[in-house]
Parts: C-alpha cells; structure tokens; sequence
C-alpha cells in the first residue's frame, strides 16, 4: 500500500516538475507556483496520512518530493541547519520535563489523592463524580501540560470510581474526555510551547491568555453537567453518608502536593523568576521530593517514568523535525506568502475568514493528531492570520482550543482511545464518541465566545506582561 502511495505521488511530482519547469530561477519559483502543483501537494498529504505512514516519516518524505520536483534550491545542503535549529532551542527542553513531572505524579498516587480529596467536596452536587472529574482533570492539566497524560491519569483513577455508581456510561466517558482534553490548554499546555517555537511568540504570555479561556471553558462544561443531572436526575443515592464539614476540611491535606507544584511551576513563570524551561525543571524536582516524602519513590518508578516521557518526547520530536524541514520547503516557495494573499483577497470580512479557517481545523482534526496539526499548518495559516489583523497570542489560544477538540473528535481523537482502552468493563467505543459529542459543542461554543470577547484571553497579558 505505502509502495503504491508513493508512486502516485512521484508520478504526480514529475507531472509537476515537466509542467512546471522544475528549474529556473528561485525568485520565479516563489512568484508563481501553480495550484495544480500544490493540489498535488495536498493530495499526497493526505495520502500519506490514509496510508497509515509514521506522521513524521511521511512529512520528511514529503518534503523531499517537494523539493526535488518544485524547487531548484540544493536544500539537501541545509537539511542538518534546519532540523539543528529546532533541537537546540531551550524552550523545546521544557517539553520532556513536563511529560516527566506527570509521569512521576502518576506513579506516585498524587492523582489519586487529588481526586479522593475534590469528590469529597463536589460529591453533593447534582452529578457529582462527574464535575470532579471535570475540576480534577482541570487541577491535573496545571502541572501535567498534556491532554494524553491527563486523560490517561485521571481515567485510570475515575473509572474505578463509577463501577457501582448509577451514572450513564457514555456520560462518565464523555466528561473524562472532556476534562482530559484540558490538559493542554490550561498551562503550562504543550501545544503553546510548540506555538511559541514556531511562530516566536512568548509562552509567558500565551500562559497568561489561557487562564481566562480554560475557566469559561470548565465553567460550561460543569453547566453541561448540570443541565443533564437535572434532566437524567442524577443525584447520590438517598442512603450515601453525608460529607461534615470536618471531612472536608481534613480532605485538605491532599491537595497540598498538586497545589505545590501548581504554585512551583506557574507561580515561578508569572512571577518572573523563571523561564517555562527553567519551572518545568523546577516541577520535576518538586515531584521527585513530593514522591520521596509519600514513600512511593525507587529505581523502577522512575526507569517507567524516564521510558514512558522518552517515548512521547521521540514521537512528538520526530513529528517537529519532519515538519520543520517541509515548512522551510514551502517556504522557499513562497507557498505562505500565495496562501495568504489568496485567502486576504477574498471578498469577505475577516472574521468569516477566520470561521472558514477554524472550520478547516475542526474538519482536518477528525483525522489528524492535534499536535501534528499545529506543527504541519501553523507556518502556513499565521502570515494569514497576521494579515488579517488577529492577534497572535489570541489565535494561540484558539489553535489550542482546536487542538484540543481534534483529540476528542471521532473516528481518530486520540483521547477516546485512550479511555477505551482503560475501561474494566467492555463496551463499544461508540459509548465514548456519543458521550463525548455535546461537550465537543460546548468546546465549539467557547472558541465563538472567545472570536467575539477577545479580551477573554487577552486582558490579562496586557497587564501583566
């Protein structure tokens, strides 16, 4: 199959390449690149993509095609530079130390005692466990900076919790889902990293900016639960124990480590006393000495953890490297500058070109990873977005918010596989992607409230910046 894809699309190369000229001068090259050609771009993108081909192996690859067929550029000789670049850059480092801090709070039991302490507090409410699921996957996100990790973590804690509980399965799913997808868009997020890298705005300031969002964001799925407690009437059965306010106040003691490191990691970025680099080294340690103190710290413990952050930081490198390399491709050829002057020359206002490319994300999300997305588009659609006049910490925001519904969207939402795989008992996935669908319109809600209120992101870094 990958044999066939990739002589469809060096046919589909050379037919570019004879047609187009394939040489000439490179200032030609950027003046006047043919549609056809970058249709032949896009359908080898999603080729590759439907082939099944590694997300990073098929973007390198498809950088290679499309130099060697549309540029006249000797860019092999630049290859080392353009992945060097990337590699070395200091706020990249911040990403295995985030995915470490998590995988240590998960080995550790921090997750559990973070979310025993928030049900006994939100247990009473109308749907209970599921707004704690919603509140801990939000308290969590602050210090795990991934909405796998968050999802996985938390998931593995809650479900146990519901076995005997008379909540709908689908809805117990959906918010786990929900509140997973968080992880990246309340800080210190992944995704505003890599934003950051790409497009060099700062991460400090895109932290500031998510606060705002991630509350309304909390706040309307905890709405959503409501609104289905009180049509479902999911109350706590009449004969549970009532929490005394003794109870609630001990329960305490086990938020004290999460909210240490929240106070560690986020407090240090805002304060100014340290880089999002420089906290995220920060979080480590704190977990380590958190861990230690409970007793749950050892050799194994933390050759699982270092395995498992390994893998991930692998994944989402190599992704980076592979887009790297195809940006500086389409860059040469100008490819950003037609995009941009295509979409700003269309006879519409500029927040329905901002919908139609929110709709592109939201329709490229069912079936890309969100984290992919960001790195493969970002350098295309920013000088558009600059265009039109938005402001880059605010479309940071909102691409995470995008991110974040392409992991819960079916068929391909990473998160919900997640989930399924951690279920005890069996079920079709088809109870994740129906629980799922009314808080993917809510995330959909957010972003339209946030085009329309943008001082909901912005407010707090233009005062604190």
């Amino acid at each position: 199959m990958i044999a066939v894809l990739f002589i469809v699309v060096m046919g589909l190369v050379i037919a570019a390449t004879s047609l187009f000229g394939g040489g000439g001068a490179a200032a030609a090259a950027q003046a006047s690149v043919p549609w056809w050609a970058l249709t032949a771009v896009l359908a080898a993108f999603v080729a590759f993509f439907a082939g099944g081909i590694y997300v990073g192996a098929a973007l390198g690859l498809l950088a290679l095609l499309a130099g060697f067929g549309l540029s006249d550029r000797p860019f092999w000789n630049f290859i080392g530079e353009m992945i060097w670049a990337p590699s070395t850059n200091f706020v990249l480092v911040s990403v295995p130390l985030f995915l470490l801090m998590g995988e240590i709070m998960l080995r550790a039991g921090l997750s559990e005692r973070l979310y025993r302490a928030l049900n006994v507090w939100m247990g009473r409410l109308p749907g209970g466990l599921l707004h704690t699921n919603i509140v801990a996957c939000g308290v969590f996100s602050a210090v795990a900076g991934s909405s796998v990790a968050t999802a996985a973590t938390m998931g593995s804690v809650a479900l146990p919790y519901f076995e005997k509980s008379h909540y709908p399965p689908r809805l117990v799913l959906g918010s786990l889902a929900a509140g997973g997808a968080l992880g990246n868009l309340i800080p210190p997020g992944i995704t505003f990293i890599i934003y950051g890298l790409i497009t060099e705005t700062s991460v400090g300031a895109l932290y500031l900016a998510a606060i705002g969002p991630s509350i309304l964001v909390v706040l309307l799925f905890m709405a959503t639960i409501f609104w289905y407690s009180f049509r479902l009437k999911l109350r706590e059965p009449a004969g549970t124990a009532r929490v005394t306010w003794a109870h609630r106040l001990a329960s305490l003691s086990d938020l004290l480590p999460t909210a240490f490191l929240i106070g560690l990691v986020l407090g240090t970025i805002y304060a100014g006393w340290a880089t999002p680099t420089e906290s995220a080294a920060l979080g480590v340690a704190g977990a380590i000495v958190l861990s230690l103190i409970d007793r749950k710290l050892n050799w194994t413990m933390m050759v699982e953890s270092m395995r498992s952050t390994a893998r991930t930081t692998s994944m989402i490198a190599l992704i980076l490297f592979g887009a790297f390399f195809l940006n500086y491709i389409l860059s040469s050829l100008g490819i950003p500058q037609m995009l941009a002057k295509f979409l700003t020359g269309l006879p519409l206002p500029g927040w329905a070109i901002m919908l139609v490319i929110i709709g592109f994300y939201l329709a490229l999300g069912t079936f890309m990873e969100g984290m992919s997305m960001v790195i493969t588009t970002i350098p295309l659609l920013f000088p558009v977005v600059k265009a039109l006049g938005y402001d880059p910490i605010w479309f940071g925001v909102v691409i995470t918010m995008l991110v974040e519904i392409a992991m819960i969207s079916p068929p391909d939402g990473t998160v919900l596989y997640v989930l399924q795989g951690m279920r005890r008992q069996p079920g079709p996935i088809t109870d994740v992607f129906s629980g799922v669908l009314p808080f993917m319109l809510v995330y959909m809600l957010a972003i339209l409230v946030l085009m329309m209120f943008p001082a909901i992101a912005l407010w707090l870094p233009a005062r604190m910046m």
